[in-house]
């Protein structure tokens, strides 16, 4: 009886103090041309749990997303999964079309909110481009990211890619995405950013 006790309370408080953690983004975050299991996303979860936290991570990541898209479904995500926190990483396929700036900064700040009035926290992943639009589009893109993060109180999580970008074997032939090999890498950098703010 005593044993079946403390099994009780073990799985009673795993559950109790479990979170969850939904990654809205992309291609650089769906596992683009490679198994969903295989994406940063869903290896974070392990990481999370060698640094001693029980979280499930939900990959909610669709190819060629804008953050248009992810603002339309963000709704129905979070009444299915009640996140207690949520990994934006969008903006490259805005940059990559030329989308303005003005938009795009608030499709992020609307997400943002929504985000916070559910009770969950946001962290948004910092976004670059290629200068295909020029220098200034290029940086006031970029510049984006760092002013909603201080307007909403969200950490900014840095720009995976650009550590990735430096090992050639780690990307693909498109010059875009990470390869499956490099997901591993990025899971536990992204875990070693996010770690502060659990």
């Amino acid at each position: 009886m005593r044993f079946l006790s403390v099994v009780f309370f073990v799985l009673f408080s795993l559950n109790a103090f479990s979170s969850t953690l939904l990654v809205v983004g992309d291609s650089l975050s769906a596992g683009y041309q490679m198994p969903a299991k295989r994406s940063w996303p869903i290896l974070m979860e392990s990481v999370l749990k060698k640094e001693g936290h029980a979280i499930t991570v939900v990959n909610a990541s669709i190819s060629g997303d804008t953050t248009g898209n992810g603002l339309a479904r963000l709704p129905k995500l979070l009444q299915q999964h009640n996140p207690d926190y949520v990994i934006i990483e969008l903006g490259a396929n805005d940059g990559l079309r030329g989308f303005p700036p003005s938009t795009i900064r608030n499709n992020l700040s609307q997400m943002i909110t929504q985000i916070h009035t559910e009770g969950a926290k946001a962290l948004l992943v910092q976004i670059r481009v290629p200068p295909n639009y020029g220098k200034r589009y290029s940086e006031v893109f970029s510049n984006i990211y760092p002013q909603l993060s201080k307007q909403h109180n969200a950490p900014l999580l840095p720009f995976f890619l650009e550590q990735i970008i430096l090992r050639s074997e780690w990307m693909m032939d498109d010059g875009l995405h990470p390869k499956q090999d490099a997901q591993p890498w990025i899971a536990e950098f992204m875990v070693s950013k996010l770690l502060p703010y659990l």
